[in-house]
């Protein structure tokens, strides 16, 4: 098979779509021969964050090797459709093209609108429709579980604003996350374990809450933080070293110290 495929010094996208054919056939590769769509469910989400990186880095090169990552994944799911007789990566094609014409009205049909937040306002009400969701729990229920859960919370807080059902500003919000804040020293006042569990994710719920509020990304914002305190704690190490001391030797006081001294730098 592979005596028919043809070299070049540029290639498409029916090139790649070619090579994932001779991959798996007989005489191919065997470890691509093997894979499922479970066995490399991880990897697509592995490219796709090795995609973000690219973009918050600024790095158009890097940018373009990982979106090849991400659409090696797609070739390669649909390829897997495709020996199974079910879909192709044409069908692909095919069902997102049709979804965007009729999810644009405004530049595909006769349907008008004043700017960004109406074209949004109809997408949603189109995908509602095209997916046959009758109830604002339906949209909910399908934005998937795997989503990271800061992410899936802002979701489904957003489908939840779209019928009313909202804070009036963010004081309520913020009264909301010093309630939560409370439940959770009671519950580990009491030890209860179950509950700590629950009162911690209400916590982070209304946390995200703010963040919606704020129009602000609540994974990006977390994101910031860690990073924050990465950086931080590098310097805090850094400093005790200078003094000739090991960090597990310090006192909390002693680290307090040092980490005031890190934010002022950082």
């Amino acid at each position: 098979m592979t005596e028919k495929f043809i070299k070049k010094e540029k290639y498409d996208i029916n090139d790649l779509n070619e090579i994932m054919h001779i991959l798996r056939a007989p005489g191919g590769c065997p470890w691509d021969a093997e894979q499922t769509h479970k066995s490399i469910r991880k990897n697509f989400i592995e490219e796709t964050y090795e995609v973000l990186e690219a973009i918050d880095n600024d790095d158009p090169e890097l940018l373009k090797e990982e979106l090849g990552d991400v659409l090696l994944q797609v070739v390669f799911h649909s390829n897997m459709e495709e020996e199974a007789g079910r879909f192709n990566l044409n069908d692909v094609a095919d069902g997102i093209c049709k979804k965007l014409i009729i999810r644009h009205p405004h530049v595909f049909g006769d349907v008008k609108v004043s700017g960004s937040d109406e074209v949004l306002s109809n997408w949603d009400d189109i995908k509602k429709q095209t997916k046959g969701q009758k109830t604002q729990t339906e949209t909910m229920n399908s934005i998937p579980k795997v989503f990271p859960a800061l992410m899936r919370a802002q979701k489904v807080q957003q489908k939840a604003k779209k019928v009313g059902f909202d804070w009036p500003d963010i004081n309520g919000a913020l009264d909301k996350l010093q309630e939560e804040i409370e439940e959770l020293r009671q519950a580990i006042d009491k030890k209860d374990q179950d509950s700590c569990k629950d009162e911690l994710g209400d916590v982070f719920f209304s946390a995200v809450n703010i963040a919606r509020f704020l129009k602000l990304d609540a994974e990006e914002a977390l994101t910031g933080s860690t990073d924050k305190f990465i950086s931080r704690f590098s310097t805090v190490e850094k400093l005790a070293k200078e003094n000739g001391k090991d960090m597990r030797d310090m006192s909390l006081k002693q680290l307090d110290e040092l980490w005031d001294k890190a934010k002022k730098e950082k």
